[in-house]
């Protein structure tokens, strides 16, 4: 998303820009998400809910999104729902596979299969973080694209950009272990979110998790990925056995166990995105390690680090205004 909307702004702004994507369709990870675009609904929430984040790029988000979000629908892309329905948020949600139709018309030259390569012209960097990357390193499940290892990161290191943020923190899900088998599109549908409601035991048995997890359930995700394997049980009284929750880690051939009165399903660690990366400042250009810009580099979308460190915040809302500002700061 972050590439796609720094280039559609772009090319409103009179510049010529080419979209380098990697992976052999448009639309990166926002295509298999559900596609909400959302920010706390307060400054005050968004800072208590990430407090070691970085106070402007998190001011950034809040005051643009709105606007954004408004830029979205200007394009054509259809909203599907006109609030989160969650209290302590607000935004849209769109249709992903419509949403990506209309960037792709707007952003013009798109390039896919295009490994990541160098460039003698400013360059937006906008690679999806390295979900994949640490996900093969800490051995847990994918749920992002399969592109996304880090070239953008990588990149920037190599010509002296600073990191910001825990580049070990991340957001996820716990899904149904292997030998469960889950394709991209059935992503959120697998997703085991209890709300609470589950224990969760290690492999020995152990409950390790105390007290509930937060409501967007990335804590529990996070702590699930620290226990060996990544992997542990979710535990819940019997009578949910057709829970849809139940029924989607079936279907994907997770392992349901029940006996005496109790369901066992086993899960597994699974990573979205990464909340660590590169730092920037609100033009979103590249910092190097004395704080000076990079020159002709910028980063967005969850390239771009340390904005929700040590909570949870939308890496869609992340990508839109990063992306925005992007182009913007290029055209100037």
């Amino acid at each position: 998303m972050a590439g796609l909307c720094a280039a559609a702004r772009a090319r409103e702004l009179g510049l010529e820009p080419g979209v380098f994507e990697k992976g052999t369709r448009p639309g990166g990870s926002m295509l298999l998400s559900s596609c909400v675009v959302w920010r706390h609904r307060t400054l005050d929430g968004f800072r208590r809910e990430c407090p070691r984040g970085d106070p402007a790029l998190q001011q950034l988000v809040f005051e643009r999104l709105e606007g954004a979000i408004a830029w979205l629908e200007s394009l054509g892309a259809p909203v599907v729902q006109e609030e989160t329905e969650n209290p302590r948020t607000t935004g849209k949600r769109f249709d992903a596979k419509r949403l990506t139709e209309v960037l792709v018309r707007a952003a013009g030259d798109i390039r896919l299969g295009t490994p990541f390569e160098l460039v003698d012209a400013p360059l937006v960097l906008a690679t999806g973080g390295f979900p994949v990357r640490l996900a093969r390193e800490r051995g847990l499940l994918v749920r992002s694209n399969p592109w996304s290892t880090g070239d953008g990161l990588q990149h920037a290191q190599a010509l002296g950009a600073a990191s910001a943020g825990d580049l070990d923190e991340f957001y996820g899900r716990a899904l149904p272990a292997p030998p469960a088998r889950i394709r991209e599109e059935d992503f959120v549908r697998v997703s085991q979110l209890w709300g609470g409601e589950a224990r969760l035991v290690n492999e020995a048995g152990d409950e390790f998790f105390s007290g509930p997890p937060a409501w967007h359930e990335s804590d529990l995700a996070q702590a699930l990925a620290r226990q060996p394997g990544g992997t542990g049980w979710f535990v819940l009284p019997a009578e949910r056995r057709a829970d849809p929750r139940v029924v989607a880690a079936r279907d994907a051939g997770g392992t349901v166990l029940e006996r005496e009165g109790e369901l066992r399903l086993h899960v597994a660690a699974s990573v979205t995105h990464t909340l660590g990366g590169l730092r920037v400042d609100t033009q979103a250009r590249v910092l190097g390690g004395d704080g000076a810009p990079v020159e002709g580099l910028y980063a967005a979308g969850v390239d771009a680090g340390g904005v929700a460190t040590g909570g949870y915040a939308s890496g869609l809302a992340q990508a839109l205004v990063f992306g925005l500002t992007a182009a913007e700061s290029l055209a100037l």
